[in-house]
């Protein structure tokens, strides 16, 4: 048996592999940046791997949905005593990982199945959903975003995949003295004492950015793509409706589902939301950065 211990967003979190045969850390090589070496006293939750893990009989669980995360669907049933049992297939189609968990995504167990690319998409990706879950009750937030830091200030875009929120975090890149790259598509955000404060991840898409650090939110910024470039903050429920879409949630679970629109609500409280109109250059990041950077 292997234990490891991680630090994620000032989260402990521990992974166990019962046997590490074909699993182990080779599967999470983005994780090691944020393992720690002391012992966990009171882990945020606790994910033991074990391939001989069976499903719950069907006669003791219920089918909520399947649905696609745009790299495969994920099967959900939630059991008669509360707790939760998930499928996780590829883009293929293919079984990666059976996970059950306890009501409140504090214990969880998986097992894993297929080649070492399939271990390592139905881990990571159980890990993101055990962690965004879990995180519900504890005023964590896991997005959808690109993530750029300047002056100690954390910057967020969301939008669409594949409507531009990495282009638009290059332009600061290039063009906005004083930034750097934190995180390319799963920051984390936290409310720690009324304020909220956004952290790198383990999960960074295409982009190998697997940063261990954090910054206070300055703003959070959606893209849409126009023929000029403009930007304007946005009132409050628009600013809700803006955000949720980016946000992992599970709708057939009202408490957790209630809870993460509750941690949203707090995040529209005490910080600004935009939406940046633009074009792919210099002068969008110029214009952008202009309007929401924290004076």
């Amino acid at each position: 048996m292997e234990i490891n211990n991680f630090r994620i967003a000032d989260l402990e979190i521990q992974i166990i592999f019962r046997d590490t045969t074909v699993n182990g850390m080779h599967l999470l090589r983005s994780f090691e940046h944020f393992r720690v070496s002391e012992p966990l006293a009171n882990p945020f939750f606790r994910l033991t791997v074990d391939d001989s893990l069976r499903p719950i009989p069907k006669n003791r669980r219920q089918r909520i949905r399947a649905f696609d995360t745009g790299n495969g669907d994920t099967i959900v049933d939630r059991v008669d005593d509360g707790s939760y049992q998930y499928i996780i297939k590829d883009i293929g189609g293919a079984d990666c990982c059976l996970l059950e968990s306890n009501k409140d995504f504090t214990d969880c167990y998986c097992a894993l199945n297929g080649n070492s690319n399939m271990r390592t998409f139905g881990l990571n990706n159980a890990l993101m959903l055990i962690f965004a879950f879990a995180g519900a009750h504890q005023r964590v937030l896991l997005i959808h975003a690109s993530l750029v830091r300047n002056n100690d200030y954390g910057y967020a875009f969301i939008a669409k995949s594949g409507t531009g929120k990495s282009t638009q975090v290059s332009m600061w890149l290039r063009h906005i003295p004083g930034s750097d790259l934190m995180n390319d598509d799963n920051p984390i955000v936290r409310i720690i004492d009324g304020e909220a404060w956004i952290y790198g991840s383990p999960w960074s898409g295409k982009t190998p950015c697997y940063r261990n650090v954090k910054a206070r939110l300055g703003a959070i910024t959606r893209i849409d793509r126009a023929t000029e470039n403009s930007i304007e903050q946005l009132p409050p429920i628009e600013a809700f409706a803006s955000l949720l879409p980016s946000c992992s949630s599970m709708k057939w679970d009202s408490t957790i589902y209630n809870a993460i629109c509750d941690t949203i609500t707090k995040v529209i409280e005490t910080t600004r939301l935009y939406t940046l109109h633009c074009l792919p250059n210099k002068e969008a990041a110029e214009i952008c950065q202009r309007a929401i950077a924290v004076k």
